[in-house]
């Protein structure tokens, strides 16, 4: 029989608070507001009208919002709306086009420098990244040179080869980093049942390396869909140009549209969030994978 009173009643301890948690929490708390701010800020000024949007001090929430700044820029009826939504095209078209083509050429471009032994494979390799090490508006002067004697000033395939040229080095050592984690073994197996090695590669690799083509694919859109400084140089012709050089018609000369201008900016942001939202775990998961060699 165990005697009751013998029995050590241990004194229930609290758990010591994790200070470097709670302070990880509460900046990430404190950079989210800070980054989501300006889209929240632009949301709510584009549901005031052109008087609300210019009181002082500022109207935090409108106290009459409005869907009448959205109605016109979606409204082919009118001259606003008509630009609008052809800068929006264009700019669809200039990103699509330029992603397709980054995959297109990056694939193989970042299997190559993985699976392939070559004479002079690391210094082609950095030589391709060697372009990131300088800043885009270097280029500016050679780069709109070189499209003027190839006639392409003023057309969409100047922004595509341009956004090609800042696109691909990154987009090739995210899928080469992406490729060097899939074993080796999987595509000799194949090839040992008789696969030809474009076979093992359709097949095999492809399907395994779908995430880091998406985070390339993600990578290559939003840097075509929000570059500005090219399209602006390059496109002079209005029915040329792109969102982010088009919405400029907001500002004039004596006054600007602020609401209009807010309203525009915030729906040309939506696309790449809500891409960015449905496709995030592909990237952060490539991301991931090209980073750690197993």
């Amino acid at each position: 029989m165990t005697d009751a009173t013998s029995t050590r009643i241990r004194p229930v301890t609290k758990k010591p608070v994790d200070y470097w948690r709670w302070s990880g929490r509460v900046f990430l708390v404190l950079l989210l507001i800070f980054t989501a701010m300006p889209m929240a800020w632009m949301l709510i000024t584009s549901l005031k009208t052109g008087f609300a949007a210019m009181q002082y001090p500022p109207q935090w929430w409108p106290a009459s919002p409005t869907l009448e700044n959205y109605a016109r820029l979606l409204d082919p009826r009118n001259s606003i709306g008509q630009d609008f939504l052809r800068y929006f095209w264009n700019s669809l078209w200039v990103s699509t086009a330029t992603t397709i083509l980054a995959i297109i050429v990056a694939v193989p471009a970042a299997y190559a420098f993985s699976r392939f032994r070559f004479p002079g494979r690391t210094f082609l390799f950095f030589s391709v990244l060697l372009r990131n090490m300088f800043p885009a508006i270097v280029f500016l002067v050679p780069l709109f040179i070189l499209m003027r004697l190839l006639g392409l000033v003023n057309t969409h395939g100047s922004l595509i080869l341009t956004y090609l040229t800042f696109g691909l080095p990154l987009a090739i050592w995210l899928l080469k980093g992406f490729y060097d984690n899939i074993p080796i073994q999987l595509e000799q197996a194949a090839r040992i049942d008789g696969a030809t090695r474009f076979q093992a590669f359709l097949y095999i690799v492809m399907p395994l390396s779908t995430p880091g083509i998406i985070a390339t694919a993600i990578y290559s859109f939003i840097g075509a869909w929000n570059e500005y400084i090219y399209a602006y140089t390059f496109l002079t012709k209005h029915d040329q140009m792109t969102l982010p050089v088009g919405i400029q018609r907001f500002f004039s000369e004596n006054a600007t549209d602020w609401p209009g201008l807010m309203a525009a900016t915030f729906m040309m942001s939506v696309p790449v969030v809500v891409l960015f939202l449905v496709l995030q775990k592909y990237f952060v998961q490539a991301l991931t994978e090209g980073a750690v060699k197993h």
